[in-house]
């Protein structure tokens, strides 16, 4: 009896968890081609959106990344490129009769081996060498390999902060609103601090997206423009504690908070600080618990480090526009990218001395 596609053994598994060495079921719905690499492909927005499958032997398969595909069995017949392209009806029903004409035992994947009737031995190899050529005869039959598809890749888990580690945070000297206003008395003449300070006067909630802007806001003036660290720590130090809650807006005003804290204790020379706020500013990258979802936000957090976003387009327009006020916003933006990498510890484009280099010029520039 011919052994129908349908009738063969496979496992259903996401796309996303595909790896090399597996035997994909192609869309044809009968042929599998085995995989020799795994790559993923971001939309716009950066989320991983299709899963490209390339071949052995050339050719890629894309797939959706939510998508369900089907492995079949490590018996399954391989095709390349080659195979897949080839139309002939002919060749195919030999390839066909070429998979039935196995013994049971070789088609059959392994835990159901036992269950299959077996003839007795001599009916058995009998059988089996009547469809062998003669060259085959002479030898002992020889059963596939099993690969067993490595276990797909895990980012190591990102540790949060000890209680010791946050000791080393100092506790803000009052309520958030005396210590906002304390920044204030210091910088009397500064318009930029007094504004933010009139506004957060009114009462700090740290559930407030807008709230946590302000006070971002106002840690890297104190920094940035007044060039005061400890101000800038003080009120810093407000949002670096608050705890991820998940949620992108309120969390990108603390990340921000964390990465320009972490600059100032690297400058200062106070490393063990620094390595606290570096702590915290990762957090988010422990939350996942899936593998393959954590593989994913690992691959698009590593390509954003990889390609930040420096806003040069935008800065050379104003410089070209002889648009000053507009040209240092954009180098703000800019210097909060470069910070973020800096916490980060650099990418794989860009190192450390070659960030300290652009701090230090982007810092020189909006102060000017």
């Amino acid at each position: 009896m011919t052994e129908t596609p349908a009738a063969r053994h496979y496992s259903e598994q996401q796309a996303g968890s595909l790896t090399s060495g597996d035997q994909l079921l192609l869309p044809d719905g009968e042929r599998t081609a085995e995989i020799q690499r795994v790559e993923l492909e971001s939309d716009d927005f950066g989320t991983p959106a299709v899963v490209l499958a390339n071949l052995t032997g050339g050719g890629t398969i894309r797939i959706a990344a939510g998508s369900t595909v089907k492995i079949a069995s490590p018996t399954a017949r391989n095709v390349t490129l080659q195979d897949i392209m080839v139309q002939d009806a002919a060749h195919q029903d030999t390839a066909s009769d070429a998979v039935t004409q196995l013994p049971v035992a070789m088609r059959l994947p392994k835990g159901e081996q036992a269950d299959a009737e077996q003839p007795d031995g001599e009916q058995f190899h009998a059988e089996s060498r009547e469809h062998q050529p003669p060259a085959a005869v002479e030898a002992a039959p020889v059963a596939p390999a099993v690969v067993v598809p490595p276990l797909p890749a895990i980012p190591p888990a990102v540790s949060g902060p000890s209680a010791e580690e946050l000791a080393r945070i100092p506790a803000p000297q009052g309520t958030p609103e005396s210590v906002v206003e304390a920044a204030a008395e210091a910088h009397p003449d500064a318009v930029g601090v007094l504004l933010l300070a009139d506004k957060l006067a009114k009462g700090i909630n740290f559930k407030s997206g807008s709230c946590l802007k302000d006070l971002s806001d106002l840690a890297h003036e104190l920094f940035i423009t007044l060039k005061d660290p400890d101000g800038a720590l003080a009120v810093a130090d407000l949002l670096n504690v608050l705890p991820y809650d998940g949620n992108p807006g309120r969390w990108a005003s603390v990340e921000a908070s964390l990465a320009l804290s972490s600059y100032i204790c690297r400058q200062d020379r106070q490393e063990e600080r620094a390595e606290v706020y570096e702590k915290l500013l990762r957090t988010p990258e422990n939350q996942e618990t899936d593998p393959f979802k954590a593989r994913m936000n690992a691959k698009v957090r590593q390509r954003s480090l990889n390609e930040p976003n420096l806003y040069d387009k935008e800065i050379f327009r104003s410089i070209d526009n002889s648009n000053h006020e507009a040209e240092r916003e954009w180098r703000l933006l800019r210097l909060e990218s470069l910070l973020f990498l800096r916490a980060h510890g650099g990418s794989e484009t860009i190192g450390l001395g070659e960030l300290q280099r652009r701090i230090s010029n982007e810092l020189e520039s909006v102060r000017a």
